[in-house]
């Protein structure tokens, strides 16, 4: 896809030459050093589900694809670091971390656009569906957006999205819960405008 074919072109050549590691034989050298073919296959195997993730979460097709290079160039730069084997929760952790960062930076500059600004604006009502559900999963807080779009949009199991969210389990259950409780009773209340 468009998003794999940039961030191979990309990546390698902003850091071309960071890898410091030696190889004897194609054998890796310690445990936790990822070879440049293994970070090769990270990006074919993740790049389109995290570039969606990161679409569901943000609805910005520039800004998804700004957070998945970044995510990928931060592993190149940390290439002799990461475990090939926990590269997708590294990658994902990396994304939501991201957009909570992204998130709390839009918060405090919102509080204080609205402090200097004291009227209020009406919100439109969406008559589409799927326009109702988007506007209430806007609603939840930036870690049940996280876990639920990784579970009902992404198909992750609890145990993958605990990983990639260092939540536990349960912690991940528990969000997931109230989340869809909280757009149930939204979508509930959007029923009786129509």
């Amino acid at each position: 896809m468009e998003i794999i074919s940039e961030i191979q072109e990309k990546v390698p050549r902003k850091v071309n030459g960071k890898l410091g590691v030696t190889f004897r034989n194609g054998t890796r050298p310690t445990i936790g050093v990822m070879t440049v073919s293994e970070y090769n296959q990270s990006v074919k195997d993740f790049a389109d589900r995290l570039y969606r993730f990161a679409l569901k979460n943000l609805g910005d097709q520039d800004l998804a694809k700004d957070f998945v290079q970044d995510a990928y160039e931060k592993l190149w730069m940390r290439i002799d670091q990461v475990d090939y084997n926990k590269v997708k929760s590294y990658l994902f952790r990396t994304v939501v971390n991201a957009q909570i960062d992204r998130a709390r930076r839009a918060k405090l500059q919102q509080n204080h656009l609205a402090s200097l600004d004291k009227n209020p604006t009406q919100d439109q009502i969406p008559f589409d569906v799927q326009e109702k559900i988007d506007e209430g999963v806007k609603r939840l807080t930036e870690i049940q957006r996280t876990v639920l779009t990784l579970r009902d949009y992404e198909g992750y199991t609890y145990q993958e999205i605990a990983e990639m969210s260092g939540l536990s389990e349960d912690q991940v259950k528990v969000y997931i819960f109230r989340a869809r409780k909280f757009l149930k009773a939204f979508i509930g209340q959007m029923e009786v405008l129509i």
